[in-house]
C-alpha cells in the first residue's frame, strides 16, 4: 500500500506549489481591482487578521505543546514576520495604488533569481549550470506572457515610484522563502505561520492606526468584505502552508522557480474574470515557463524523502 502512494507523495511539493502560485495570483489581481477601495495597509492587515482568526482553532494547541521550541527560535520567527508578514504584501499594496498589475506581475519573475542569489550568500548553495539556465528559460516565458508575444513591447513599459515599492515587497518576499529554510521539520507548520502572523499584526498595529486617522475605514460593502476574506483564507493560509511545505521538502531555490507561474496565472485570470480573450502567447508562454521549471528541477529521485511524509499528529 506504501509504495502505492510513494509517486503521489514525490508530486505532491510540485502540486502545492502550483495551487499556492494560483492563490498568489489572484492576490495581484484582486489587490489592484480594489485599490480605490480599501487603502493598503488596511488590506494587509485585514488580511493577516482573518487568517490568524481561521489558524487560531487549529494553531492554538499547538503553539501550547511547542511553546519551549517556538521561544528557542523566536528570533527567526520575528524576521520571518517582518519580511514576511508586516512588510512583504503591504509595500506591494502601496505599490499597487501607484502602478499598473502589468509592472507588479513583470516584477514577480524577479523572485527566483533573487532567492536563488540569497541562497547561495546565506546558505552557500552552489548554482548549478541546469540551474540558471532553466531559470532563464521560465523568466522568458514569463516575459513572452506580460509582452503579449512581443518582447520588443518591454520597452514601450512605464515605470513609476510605485515600482519601487513592488520590486521592495517582493525582495522581502524572497528574503522570508530562504529564512523558511532555517525551520525544522519538527515545528509545527500551523504554529509556525500563527505566531508570524501575530507578530506581523502587531508590527503592522501603528501604521494602521497612523492610515485610519488620514483615510477612515473603508465602506462597509459586501465586495470589500469577499475580497478581505478571500485574502486572509486562500493567498495568507492555505497557499502559504502549502509554500512552506514545498520549501521544506525541495529547498527555497526549487520551490521559488515555481513563482514564475503567478504572472502566467494571472493572464489566464485576466482573460477568465476579466473577459481578456487567451491568445496563443499565453499557451506558448506556459509551456515555455513549465520546460524552464521542468529542466531546473533535474531528475525527482525515486526515493521519497522523509520530510515529504506527513507529520504524525
Amino acid at each position: 500500500m506504501l509504495r502505492r502512494l510513494l509517486p503521489s507523495a514525490v508530486a505532491l511539493p510540485y502540486v502545492l506549489l502550483v495551487f499556492a502560485t494560483l492563490c498568489w495570483a489572484g492576490n495581484f489581481i484582486l489587490a489592484r481591482a480594489m485599490h480605490a477601495d480599501i487603502a493598503p495597509i488596511t488590506l494587509a492587515f485585514g488580511r493577516w487578521l482573518v487568517a490568524l482568526l481561521v489558524l487560531l482553532p487549529i494553531a492554538w494547541p499547538r503553539i501550547r505543546e511547542q511553546l519551549p521550541q517556538l521561544r528557542r527560535v523566536w528570533k527567526r520567527l520575528f524576521w520571518l514576520a517582518a519580511y514576511g508578514i508586516a512588510t512583504s504584501n503591504t509595500l506591494i499594496y502601496i505599490g499597487l495604488h501607484h502602478t499598473n498589475a502589468t509592472n507588479a506581475v513583470l516584477f514577480n519573475a524577479l523572485i527566483p533569481l533573487m532567492v536563488m542569489l540569497l541562497s547561495w550568500a546565506v546558505w552557500r548553495k552552489p548554482l548549478a549550470g541546469r540551474e540558471w539556465l532553466g531559470m532563464t528559460g521560465s523568466l522568458f516565458g514569463v516575459l513572452l506572457i506580460i509582452c503579449h508575444g512581443q518582447l520588443g513591447r518591454l520597452l514601450a513599459l512605464d515605470f513609476n515610484s510605485g515600482d519601487a515599492l513592488v520590486v521592495a515587497g517582493l525582495a522581502c518576499w524572497s528574503v522570508y522563502t530562504v529564512l523558511l529554510r532555517g525551520v525544522r521539520e519538527s515545528m509545527d507548520r500551523f504554529a509556525v505561520l500563527a505566531v508570524t502572523i501575530a507578530l506581523g499584526l502587531v508590527m503592522l498595529l501603528p501604521f494602521l492606526v497612523w492610515e485610519l486617522s488620514n483615510v477612515g475605514l473603508p465602506a462597509a460593502s459586501g465586495a470589500n468584505l469577499a475580497s478581505v476574506l478571500y485574502l486572509g483564507i486562500f493567498p495568507s493560509v492555505i497557499a502559504l502552508l502549502a509554500y512552506m511545505r514545498a520549501v521544506n521538502v525541495l529547498g527555497p531555490t526549487r520551490a521559488a522557480g515555481f513563482l514564475h507561474l503567478i504572472p502566467a496565472f494571472g493572464a489566464v485570470g485576466a482573460g477568465v474574470l476579466l473577459g481578456e480573450q487567451l491568445a496563443f502567447y499565453h499557451v506558448a508562454g506556459l509551456a515555455i515557463i513549465f520546460t524552464g521549471l521542468y529542466y531546473a528541477q533535474g531528475q525527482v529521485a525515486a526515493k521519497v524523502p522523509a520530510t515529504v511524509l506527513p507529520q504524525q499528529r
